[in-house]
Protein backbone atom coordinates (compact mmCIF):
# COMPACT_ATOMS: atom_id res chain seq x y z
CA UNK A 1 0.00 0.00 0.00
CA UNK A 2 1.19 3.12 -1.03
CA UNK A 3 1.92 6.24 1.24
CA UNK A 4 -1.24 7.81 -0.06
CA UNK A 5 -3.74 5.21 0.04
CA UNK A 6 -2.75 4.82 3.50
CA UNK A 7 -3.46 8.15 4.36
CA UNK A 8 -6.78 8.19 2.16
CA UNK A 9 -7.89 5.08 4.68
CA UNK A 10 -7.03 6.77 7.76
CA UNK A 11 -10.49 7.37 9.95
CA UNK A 12 -11.29 10.57 10.77
CA UNK A 13 -10.54 10.37 14.72
CA UNK A 14 -12.46 13.58 16.86
CA UNK A 15 -10.57 15.98 18.55
CA UNK A 16 -11.41 17.07 22.19
CA UNK A 17 -9.38 19.55 24.22
CA UNK A 18 -9.23 19.62 27.89
CA UNK A 19 -8.57 23.13 29.42
CA UNK A 20 -6.97 22.17 33.30
CA UNK A 21 -4.71 21.33 35.77
CA UNK A 22 -1.73 18.55 36.13
CA UNK A 23 -2.11 15.81 38.70
CA UNK A 24 1.30 14.60 39.15
CA UNK A 25 -0.08 11.59 40.72
CA UNK A 26 -1.95 10.73 37.35
CA UNK A 27 -5.25 10.58 38.57
CA UNK A 28 -7.45 13.36 37.92
CA UNK A 29 -6.75 16.63 35.82
CA UNK A 30 -5.01 16.60 32.23
CA UNK A 31 -3.99 12.86 32.83
CA UNK A 32 -7.58 11.64 33.67
CA UNK A 33 -8.87 13.43 30.99
CA UNK A 34 -6.61 12.19 28.47
CA UNK A 35 -6.82 8.59 29.57
CA UNK A 36 -10.85 9.33 29.10
CA UNK A 37 -10.45 10.41 25.89
CA UNK A 38 -8.29 7.99 24.42
CA UNK A 39 -10.46 4.89 26.02
CA UNK A 40 -13.46 6.65 24.10
CA UNK A 41 -11.35 6.90 20.81
CA UNK A 42 -11.13 10.70 20.64
CA UNK A 43 -7.69 12.05 20.42
CA UNK A 44 -6.99 14.36 23.59
CA UNK A 45 -5.41 17.27 23.52
CA UNK A 46 -4.60 19.91 26.14
CA UNK A 47 -3.77 23.33 27.75
CA UNK A 48 -2.15 23.67 31.23
CA UNK A 49 -3.44 25.71 33.54
CA UNK A 50 -1.35 24.97 36.44
CA UNK A 51 1.00 22.34 37.76
CA UNK A 52 0.42 20.43 41.19
CA UNK A 53 2.67 18.35 43.14
CA UNK A 54 0.32 15.81 44.16
CA UNK A 55 -0.37 12.44 45.01
CA UNK A 56 -3.09 9.86 46.60
CA UNK A 57 -1.89 11.78 49.79
CA UNK A 58 -2.87 15.29 48.63
CA UNK A 59 -1.79 17.90 46.85
CA UNK A 60 1.72 19.41 48.43
CA UNK A 61 2.16 22.90 46.04
CA UNK A 62 0.49 24.81 42.66
CA UNK A 63 1.67 26.69 40.41
CA UNK A 64 -0.16 28.18 37.88
CA UNK A 65 1.05 28.99 34.27
CA UNK A 66 1.16 32.50 32.70
CA UNK A 67 -2.13 33.33 30.78
CA UNK A 68 -0.35 34.25 27.92
CA UNK A 69 1.06 30.13 28.13
CA UNK A 70 -2.43 29.15 28.56
CA UNK A 71 -3.30 31.07 25.61
CA UNK A 72 -0.81 30.23 23.17
CA UNK A 73 -1.43 25.84 23.83
CA UNK A 74 -5.43 26.90 23.30
CA UNK A 75 -4.41 28.79 19.76
CA UNK A 76 -1.77 25.92 18.35
CA UNK A 77 -4.42 23.25 19.08
CA UNK A 78 -7.74 25.07 17.98
CA UNK A 79 -6.01 27.01 14.82
CA UNK A 80 -4.32 23.38 13.80
CA UNK A 81 -7.01 20.81 14.21
CA UNK A 82 -10.78 20.24 13.98
CA UNK A 83 -12.01 20.27 17.96
CA UNK A 84 -15.07 18.98 18.18
CA UNK A 85 -15.57 19.50 22.04
CA UNK A 86 -14.05 21.19 24.89
CA UNK A 87 -14.05 20.43 28.43
CA UNK A 88 -12.54 22.92 31.61
CA UNK A 89 -11.16 21.71 34.90
CA UNK A 90 -9.18 23.65 36.82
CA UNK A 91 -8.48 27.06 36.40
CA UNK A 92 -7.03 28.23 39.76
CA UNK A 93 -7.72 31.74 39.61
CA UNK A 94 -9.74 35.01 38.33
CA UNK A 95 -6.88 35.80 35.24
CA UNK A 96 -6.70 32.29 33.78
CA UNK A 97 -10.69 32.25 34.11
CA UNK A 98 -10.81 35.26 32.10
CA UNK A 99 -8.30 34.33 29.48
CA UNK A 100 -9.74 31.21 29.03
CA UNK A 101 -13.31 33.08 28.73
CA UNK A 102 -11.50 34.89 26.03
CA UNK A 103 -10.66 32.49 24.22
CA UNK A 104 -13.48 30.49 24.65
CA UNK A 105 -15.38 33.37 23.22
CA UNK A 106 -12.67 34.45 20.18
CA UNK A 107 -12.41 31.17 18.77
CA UNK A 108 -16.15 30.36 18.80
CA UNK A 109 -15.93 27.05 20.61
CA UNK A 110 -18.20 24.36 20.67
CA UNK A 111 -19.89 21.95 22.89
CA UNK A 112 -17.40 23.22 26.08
CA UNK A 113 -17.93 21.18 29.12
CA UNK A 114 -17.55 22.91 32.31
CA UNK A 115 -16.37 21.18 35.00
CA UNK A 116 -16.30 24.01 37.80
CA UNK A 117 -13.71 23.62 39.99
CA UNK A 118 -14.38 25.34 43.03
CA UNK A 119 -14.98 23.68 46.19
CA UNK A 120 -13.82 19.84 47.43
CA UNK A 121 -16.56 17.49 47.28
CA UNK A 122 -16.20 17.54 50.85
CA UNK A 123 -16.75 21.73 50.57
CA UNK A 124 -13.08 22.84 50.63
CA UNK A 125 -13.29 26.14 48.94
CA UNK A 126 -10.44 25.50 46.27
CA UNK A 127 -10.32 29.22 44.44
CA UNK A 128 -11.00 32.36 46.05
CA UNK A 129 -14.08 34.49 45.80
CA UNK A 130 -13.63 36.85 43.01
CA UNK A 131 -12.91 33.56 40.88
CA UNK A 132 -15.83 31.80 41.84
CA UNK A 133 -18.11 35.17 40.77
CA UNK A 134 -16.33 35.41 37.49
CA UNK A 135 -16.68 31.43 36.86
CA UNK A 136 -20.55 31.64 37.70
CA UNK A 137 -21.43 35.08 35.76
CA UNK A 138 -18.99 34.52 33.02
CA UNK A 139 -17.77 31.56 31.95
CA UNK A 140 -20.85 29.13 33.36
CA UNK A 141 -23.43 30.84 30.64
CA UNK A 142 -21.26 29.79 27.99
CA UNK A 143 -21.00 26.51 28.67
CA UNK A 144 -23.13 23.33 27.13
CA UNK A 145 -22.89 21.18 30.14
CA UNK A 146 -22.02 22.48 33.45
CA UNK A 147 -20.77 19.66 36.11
CA UNK A 148 -21.12 20.88 39.74
CA UNK A 149 -20.92 18.53 42.67
CA UNK A 150 -23.37 19.22 45.56
CA UNK A 151 -21.45 22.54 47.15
CA UNK A 152 -20.39 23.82 43.94
CA UNK A 153 -24.35 24.24 42.73
CA UNK A 154 -25.13 25.49 45.85
CA UNK A 155 -22.92 28.44 44.71
CA UNK A 156 -24.18 28.54 41.48
CA UNK A 157 -28.10 28.68 42.35
CA UNK A 158 -27.64 30.07 45.70
CA UNK A 159 -29.57 27.30 47.81
CA UNK A 160 -29.06 24.76 49.92
CA UNK A 161 -28.65 21.19 48.91
CA UNK A 162 -29.85 18.50 50.95
CA UNK A 163 -32.41 16.59 49.31
CA UNK A 164 -33.36 15.13 45.65
CA UNK A 165 -35.96 18.02 45.37
CA UNK A 166 -33.35 20.13 46.57
CA UNK A 167 -31.25 19.12 43.76
CA UNK A 168 -33.70 19.26 41.08
CA UNK A 169 -34.22 22.96 42.13
CA UNK A 170 -30.39 24.09 42.04
CA UNK A 171 -30.48 22.61 38.55
CA UNK A 172 -33.10 24.52 37.09
CA UNK A 173 -32.07 27.61 38.83
CA UNK A 174 -28.51 26.81 37.44
CA UNK A 175 -30.12 26.52 33.95
CA UNK A 176 -31.37 30.05 34.05
CA UNK A 177 -27.62 31.54 33.98
CA UNK A 178 -27.63 30.67 30.33
CA UNK A 179 -25.85 26.97 30.18
CA UNK A 180 -27.74 24.27 27.91
CA UNK A 181 -27.69 21.92 30.16
CA UNK A 182 -27.08 21.13 33.64
CA UNK A 183 -25.98 18.19 35.81
CA UNK A 184 -26.21 18.55 39.53
CA UNK A 185 -23.80 15.54 40.81
CA UNK A 186 -24.70 14.08 44.05
CA UNK A 187 -21.55 12.16 44.92
CA UNK A 188 -21.47 14.56 47.96
CA UNK A 189 -24.61 13.64 49.03
CA UNK A 190 -25.64 11.59 51.82
CA UNK A 191 -27.46 7.84 52.33
CA UNK A 192 -29.29 7.01 49.32
CA UNK A 193 -28.33 10.08 47.16
CA UNK A 194 -24.58 9.22 47.40
CA UNK A 195 -24.15 9.50 43.63
CA UNK A 196 -27.66 10.30 41.89
CA UNK A 197 -27.35 13.21 39.55
CA UNK A 198 -29.78 15.43 38.47
CA UNK A 199 -30.11 16.57 34.36
CA UNK A 200 -31.77 19.80 33.20
CA UNK A 201 -31.69 21.17 29.93
CA UNK A 202 -34.81 23.42 30.27
CA UNK A 203 -37.30 20.61 28.87
CA UNK A 204 -35.93 17.41 30.39
CA UNK A 205 -35.85 16.77 34.49
CA UNK A 206 -34.32 13.69 34.97
CA UNK A 207 -32.50 11.91 37.32
CA UNK A 208 -29.52 9.73 36.98
CA UNK A 209 -28.95 6.50 38.79
CA UNK A 210 -26.41 3.86 38.69
CA UNK A 211 -25.61 1.36 41.28
CA UNK A 212 -23.21 2.28 43.81
CA UNK A 213 -19.80 1.12 44.32
CA UNK A 214 -18.12 0.97 47.67
CA UNK A 215 -14.92 1.77 47.33
CA UNK A 216 -12.37 4.80 48.68
CA UNK A 217 -10.63 4.52 45.29
CA UNK A 218 -12.56 7.68 43.76
CA UNK A 219 -10.31 10.47 42.95
CA UNK A 220 -10.27 12.11 39.94
CA UNK A 221 -14.32 10.49 39.43
CA UNK A 222 -15.11 14.60 38.39
CA UNK A 223 -12.64 14.83 36.01
CA UNK A 224 -13.32 11.89 34.27
CA UNK A 225 -16.74 12.38 34.47
CA UNK A 226 -16.80 15.81 32.33
CA UNK A 227 -14.41 14.19 30.05
CA UNK A 228 -16.32 11.23 29.16
CA UNK A 229 -18.96 14.08 28.58
CA UNK A 230 -17.47 15.98 26.22
CA UNK A 231 -15.65 13.02 24.42
CA UNK A 232 -18.92 11.58 23.77
CA UNK A 233 -19.94 14.90 22.49
CA UNK A 234 -16.72 14.80 20.41
CA UNK A 235 -18.35 11.89 18.85
CA UNK A 236 -21.69 13.23 17.99
CA UNK A 237 -23.82 12.35 20.83
CA UNK A 238 -26.36 14.19 21.96
CA UNK A 239 -26.18 15.92 25.13
CA UNK A 240 -28.16 13.39 27.42
CA UNK A 241 -27.15 10.16 25.54
CA UNK A 242 -23.60 12.19 26.57
CA UNK A 243 -24.12 12.50 30.18
CA UNK A 244 -25.57 9.13 30.67
CA UNK A 245 -22.79 7.00 28.62
CA UNK A 246 -20.28 9.26 31.13
CA UNK A 247 -21.61 8.48 33.56
CA UNK A 248 -22.13 4.47 32.82
CA UNK A 249 -18.45 4.95 32.12
CA UNK A 250 -17.07 6.35 35.55
CA UNK A 251 -19.20 3.57 37.37
CA UNK A 252 -17.40 1.01 35.40
CA UNK A 253 -14.34 2.50 35.85
CA UNK A 254 -15.00 2.78 39.68
CA UNK A 255 -15.08 -1.26 40.18
CA UNK A 256 -11.72 -1.31 38.74
CA UNK A 257 -10.21 1.21 40.94
CA UNK A 258 -6.72 1.17 41.37
CA UNK A 259 -5.04 0.13 44.84
CA UNK A 260 -2.53 2.40 44.35
CA UNK A 261 -0.17 4.38 46.92
CA UNK A 262 -0.97 5.41 50.71
CA UNK A 263 -4.60 7.41 50.09
CA UNK A 264 -7.43 7.33 47.75
CA UNK A 265 -6.49 6.10 44.53
CA UNK A 266 -7.99 6.54 41.29
CA UNK A 267 -10.84 5.00 39.09
CA UNK A 268 -9.70 2.12 36.99
CA UNK A 269 -9.75 4.40 33.27
CA UNK A 270 -9.07 1.42 31.68
CA UNK A 271 -10.89 -1.03 32.63
CA UNK A 272 -11.46 -3.60 30.02
CA UNK A 273 -7.46 -4.38 30.13
CA UNK A 274 -8.12 -4.79 33.76
CA UNK A 275 -10.68 -7.08 33.26
CA UNK A 276 -8.89 -9.18 31.29
CA UNK A 277 -5.90 -9.31 33.01
CA UNK A 278 -7.59 -10.50 36.21
CA UNK A 279 -9.12 -13.02 34.25
CA UNK A 280 -6.02 -14.32 32.50
CA UNK A 281 -4.11 -13.88 35.97
CA UNK A 282 -7.13 -16.37 37.80
CA UNK A 283 -6.99 -18.48 34.95
CA UNK A 284 -2.98 -19.23 34.93
CA UNK A 285 -3.44 -19.53 38.89
CA UNK A 286 -2.87 -23.15 39.98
Amino acid sequence: MSDLQAISLSPIVPVALTIAGSDSGGGAGIQADLKTFAFHGVHGTSALTCITAQSTMGVTRVDGLPVEAIAAQIDAVVQDMRVQAVKTGMLLNREIIAAVVERVQSLNLRNLVVDPVMVSRTGAQLIDDEAVTLLRDVLVPLGAIVTPNRYEAQILSGLQINTLDDMRAAAQRIHKCGVSGVLVKGGGMAGELRGVDVWFDGDCLETLRTVTVETRNTHGTGCTLSAAIAANLALGQDPLTSVKNAKNYVTEALQFALEIGQGPGPVGHFFPYLTEHRRLNYKSSP
